[in-house]
C-alpha cells in the first residue's frame, strides 16, 4: 500500500514534464480511495520538477534493493 509521504518510482515516462522511467518521487497526498496520488517530483537541489496526479499503475513503492542513480533533467 502507497500512503502519504512514501518515496515511490515511476513506472512510465512522462515526457510533458522531462520525467522519466524509474524517477524518484514523493507522495504528497492519497485521495481516499487509493487509486490516486498527487506525487512531487524534485531535483537533487529541492527545485519542484512536476507536483502530478498519478493513479496506483503509474507509480510504485521503493524497493529494498533498488538503486538510485542521479541523471541530468533533459528540457521538456
Amino acid at each position: 500500500m502507497i500512503n502519504e509521504l512514501d518515496t515511490v518510482v515511476l513506472t512510465r515516462d512522462i515526457g510533458e514534464h522531462g520525467l522519466e522511467r524509474g524517477d524518484v518521487g514523493a507522495v504528497v497526498h492519497r485521495y481516499a480511495d487509493g487509486g490516486a496520488f498527487e506525487v512531487e517530483f524534485v531535483t537533487a537541489e529541492g527545485s519542484t520538477v512536476a507536483l502530478l496526479t498519478l493513479s496506483a499503475r503509474d507509480i510504485r513503492p521503493v524497493g529494498r534493493n533498488d538503486l538510485l542513480h542521479v541523471r541530468e533533467l533533459m528540457p521538456a
